[in-house]
């Protein structure tokens, strides 16, 4: 099977452990690109966060995509502007917020530079900023700063407390947007519907694909819906079990060129 295009996932599938894409997954990526295979860097990360990365893979130009903010935005690296995107609310947002601050969890959203938050000193803020390799503004107040719908903001936390929050904000949110799960500290609001297999469809209606051309390769939860509608989908080594049973294949973990591995055996058929 061909598969015309392909949809990583970055934290804990195309990054190691240090945050690095190894250089075989770079030369994999790149002669992927050069046989004409569009690639789609789809993260929960906003667009700061997934840039300099597709700089460096030297998507700009090329037959590439950004899908950021786990699906609510999706990028086109050759023209560098954005083709489709969906957003949060300000109602809905103040209500996160307010959720947030009541539990005693961190609550953050972007600007043009970074994160922006009420508590910079949080662990899990932190993590969250270093992921991305951004820096930290901490405010009095969170709400005030958000001036337009935004296509994502989070709340952060250990996760014994905010698992079971979530279906306690869906609640509250309703069908004004949804909760989600990037990782088990990470709890990611974004508009109605929208999760990477959105934007995925999106993007194959564009280009006039279909489902079938589609390779995915991801590690976590909030990979699964677009693994799910892959004619191949690729579950790291490193995953959960819940996460592999969604997958066609496992390859190798993000430690170990997993995702060299799979570009080298399913569309450079090396393996």
């Amino acid at each position: 099977m061909h598969y015309s295009l392909l949809a990583l996932d970055l934290d804990g599938t195309l990054t190691n452990s240090q945050k690095q894409v190894t250089l075989r997954s770079r030369a994999a990526i790149g002669a992927a690109l050069d046989l004409g295979v569009c690639v789609i860097l789809a993260s929960g990360r906003p667009v700061l966060g997934i840039a300099p990365l597709a700089y460096s893979l030297g998507l700009f130009g090329r037959n590439a995509y950004m899908l950021a903010y786990n699906g609510a935005q999706l990028i086109s690296c050759e023209t560098n502007t954005v083709v489709w995107e969906r957003t949060v609310g300000l109602d809905a947002i103040e209500r996160v917020f307010n959720f947030a601050k009541a539990k005693g969890l961190a609550s953050l959203c972007y600007d043009g530079e970074g994160v922006i938050t009420e508590m910079p000193d949080d662990p899990f803020v932190r993590k969250e900023a270093y992921n991305n390799g951004i820096p930290i503004k901490g405010v009095d107040t969170l709400f005030p700063m958000v001036k337009t719908p935004q296509p994502k903001v989070m709340i952060v936390g250990e996760p014994s407390l905010l698992i079971p929050a979530r279906s306690e904000l869906q609640l509250l949110l309703g069908d004004s947007a949804d909760a989600s799960f990037s990782e088990p500290c990470f709890m990611e609001i974004t508009a109605k519907g929208v999760q990477k297999a959105t934007s995925l469809d999106v993007l194959l209606s564009l280009l006039g694909e279909k489902r079938e051309s589609l390779m995915v390769v991801g590690d976590g939860l909030n990979d699964i819906p677009m693994l799910a509608i892959a004619g191949l989908a690729v579950a790291m080594e490193n995953s959960s079990l819940e996460v592999k049973e969604h997958a066609h294949t496992v390859t190798a973990s993000n430690d170990d060129d997993g995702v060299a591995l799979a570009i080298e055996k399913h569309i450079l058929g090396r393996g």
